[in-house]
């Protein structure tokens, strides 16, 4: 019976691997480059190389692999075929079958964010539930939705596109995907700060955020100090959050939210005021959902990717 399996995930700079257990113990990390150059020809043989040299190293036989999970930051169908990644140069390819040829393993792909949600349902935050959706607040706002226990990829591999629902029809800013007013430009790290230079520029209160720069830690951190003004940014920010949550749960009815990513570091006085927002504005049969944080951080997309050829 196979005994472990190979987490990968690839990001635009670096590829992060992992040699797990089938009870989901991670034996050994490591990373490698990401060599995007060329269309990112190397990417997939670099990913092979460094699976085959894993193998040597701890003198593995392939018969007691089960597989070798990846998440790409892109969309990828539950065939694996991926629709384009613009981070890695990528056109249209299937990842399960140009891997699984150079590797003569079983493979299966997913889309990063997806990925790193069942990870976190596994064995991060989401632990004990089968519905969840991983929310990753950083840059941008990243989704990933867990149904049952499997991923919900869409007929393009672009479900969970959580951060470009519409919620202000009043915005002029253009987001990155070409559209204004998605949730992203108000829930994001730099939506926080896009939030805290409005207030701040119509403010006369006294408040410690006109003392330096502006970030996302810096309003939560005042927040937690009692700041008023900050308070406000962050009442702004939770009800943008919040009733596009509330939307999100009445189309997937999930058991928990999972918040991830940078500005989850602010801990659970950010949960206080997404819940604060839901509540009220969510359909009453996903009202008791939970929120909860994400405990694997940048190691959630290798558990994840792990999990996938184990089910």
């Amino acid at each position: 019976m196979a005994k472990y399996s190979f987490g990968v995930d690839v990001g635009g700079t670096t590829i992060k691997m992992g040699l797990f257990d089938t009870e989901g113990n991670v034996l050994d990390k490591w990373e490698i480059k990401t060599r995007t150059e060329n269309g990112g020809v190397n990417v997939l043989p670099d990913v092979a190389a460094a699976v085959e040299g894993k193998l040597a190293e701890k003198s593995i036989d392939k018969a007691d692999v089960v597989g070798v999970g990846i998440g790409v930051p892109g969309p990828v169908d539950a065939k694996g075929i991926v629709h384009k990644c613009v981070n890695l140069g990528w056109g249209v390819l299937n990842i399960n079958e140009e891997l699984g040829k150079l590797l003569d393993l079983p493979v299966k792909g997913g889309n990063d964010a997806n990925v790193a949600a069942l990870g976190e349902m596994w064995k991060g935050g989401g632990q004990g539930f089968e519905s969840v959706v991983v929310v990753t607040l950083g840059t941008g706002v990243g989704g990933g939705i867990i149904m049952d226990g499997e991923m919900l990829t869409g007929a393009k591999g672009a479900a969970g596109e959580i951060g470009h629902i519409h919620v202000d029809d009043n915005e002029t800013d253009v987001c990155g995907c070409g559209n204004t007013g998605c949730l992203e430009q108000y829930a994001s790290a730099t939506g926080v700060v896009r939030l805290a230079n409005r207030v701040l520029d119509k403010n006369t209160r006294p408040t410690c955020l006109k003392k330096g720069a502006v970030s996302a830690k810096t309003v939560w951190d005042a927040v937690k100090a009692g700041d008023e003004v900050a308070k406000e940014i962050a009442e702004q920010f939770g009800e943008y959050l919040g009733k596009g949550l509330a939307a999100v749960a009445c189309v997937v009815n999930p058991e928990a939210f999972v918040i991830g990513g940078g500005v989850s570091k602010a801990g659970e006085v950010l949960l206080d005021y997404i819940r604060k927002n839901y509540t009220p504005n969510v359909f009453h049969a996903s009202r008791d959902v939970k929120f909860t944080l994400a405990t694997l951080g940048n190691d959630a997309g290798i558990y994840g990717a792990a999990k996938l050829v184990l089910d």
